[in-house]
């Protein structure tokens, strides 16, 4: 699913965790999964909008497979599932058998509640390998064991307009590189006076989608703060070139970014799968004028895509009918015509590799002048680079949308704003700032 604002995420689960002490799931680590378990009785899960949706239908052949089982699938609505998620779990009772929790919010549950969601391991772990292998390595502890199963994924292209791009005379295709797509952006910008993208800069600008092309993020393996590596530095110089040639449009929020779409402001928006169905919904005047490519690397031959959004299925350790809950959960995410038919039919795009085999990817896109822009997505998934969260990934956030601002928009030396904000979250943390 498309994750909300992560800021706003972060802070939802801050709220709900304040003045608790960590550990949660009622101090146990839950029962060992059988995967070859009969399964019986009942289950609840909780989950909101299209996700919710998607898992009742989902459900009515999972019974009609499964004889003596119920699924009873709940919307619990997004403004509200967070928090009963985080009370849920630091009380150890109050949840269900199957919960969602969006990508961005999973290393915060995993590292605040090390008992509080049952190892899948015992399930998928045969199936790594099918998986996003982003969305499995955000999905598991310090260990190993995967603790929130992929469901959808949030793999980045770059979506241009291709009539914006005629107009300039130029070729987006033939941008290899960050470096050649800035140059054509500035042709453009010349010759039809459209800046080259759209990004709400006080929420970071797309620095973290930007810096996980280049396999880091804000911590490295052992937790230590990496805000101010030399991959860090070098996004937000990019970043900050590309706003002094005056090829960033500034907007604000997610109905800024929309609005600024719809108006036609930028040429091209890095952004994930799910963005076509914002456009085909909220722009549908546009049909025919976008095209969709990889992102470009930071260097020639470099990884050409990256993630943002997406979201898992776990299985709380209070959960009152584990193995069935498991059964559920596997056959919903481990299973090629289940994944195709969440896609078709909800827009959600599999974290499960081998439904990207399907014809179904291939298939024409209307919106896209007949293009197969799913193939392209489905292509990317399997290269997004895996990177490291921790449970102060929310507050790096906060501090490195500010770092952005400081620089982007105020002038400010990136290597220096990017080392104070380093120092910032080492204070706030008390961890290590790691090493050149």
């Amino acid at each position: 699913m498309k994750m909300r604002s992560a800021i706003a995420l972060g802070a939802a689960l801050t709220l709900s965790l304040s003045g608790c002490a960590m550990g949660g799931g009622g101090g146990s680590a839950g029962a060992t999964l059988n995967a070859d378990a009969e399964v019986s009785g009942e289950i609840t899960v909780w989950s909101w909008d299209v996700g919710a949706t998607a898992l009742t239908r989902i459900a009515e052949s999972f019974q009609a497979e499964h004889p003596g089982t119920t699924v009873k699938v709940v919307d619990v609505g997004y403004d509200n599932a967070y928090d009963k998620i985080s009370v849920g779990l630091q009380a150890g009772t109050g949840l269900p058998d199957v919960i969602t929790i969006e990508s961005d919010a999973a290393p915060g549950y995993i590292t605040q509640f090390p008992k509080g969601l049952t190892d899948l391991t015992p399930v998928l772990g045969e199936q790594k390998a099918d998986f996003d292998p982003f969305k499995w390595s955000v999905g598991s502890n310090d260990e190993g064991s995967l603790r929130i199963a992929p469901w959808d994924s949030g793999t980045v292209a770059l979506f241009y307009r291709t009539d914006y791009a005629e107009a300039a005379g130029v070729d987006l295709s033939t941008a290899e590189t960050w470096d050649d797509l800035i140059a054509l952006g500035k042709t453009i910008k010349d010759k039809t006076g459209h800046t080259l993208l759209s990004t709400d800069l006080s929420t970071g600008g797309g620095f973290q989608m930007y810096l996980q092309q280049l396999g880091q993020g804000l911590f490295n393996a052992e937790g230590e703060i990496t805000i101010d590596s030399p991959e860090a530095v070098r996004v937000l110089t990019m970043m900050t070139e590309m706003n002094a040639a005056g090829l960033i449009k500034n907007v604000r929020g997610w109905d800024g970014r929309v609005t600024s779409a719809k108006d036609g402001d930028s040429a091209v928006t890095p952004e994930a799968v799910w963005w076509i169905g914002t456009l085909q919904g909220d722009a549908p005047e546009l049909a025919g004028s976008y095209g969709v490519l990889p992102l470009p690397a930071f260097d020639a031959g470099g990884v050409r895509t990256s993630n943002s959004g997406g979201s898992g299925l776990a299985i709380p350790t209070q959960a009152k009918n584990p193995d069935l809950a498991a059964a559920f959960v596997k056959y919903a995410l481990a299973d090629t015509d289940n994944q195709v038919s969440m896609m078709k039919e909800e827009g959600l795009f599999p974290a499960y590799l081998p439904a990207l085999q399907s014809d179904y990817f291939q298939q024409p896109v209307e919106y896209f002048g007949g293009a197969p822009v799913y193939e392209t997505f489905a292509e990317l998934t399997a290269q997004i680079p895996p990177i490291v969260y921790t449970s102060d990934s929310a507050q790096a956030t906060d501090i490195v949308a500010n770092a952005v601002t400081a620089a982007v928009l105020n002038g400010a030396d990136p290597k220096s704003v990017l080392a104070d904000a380093a120092q910032q979250l080492a204070t706030a943390t008390g961890r290590e700032i790691a090493q050149p």
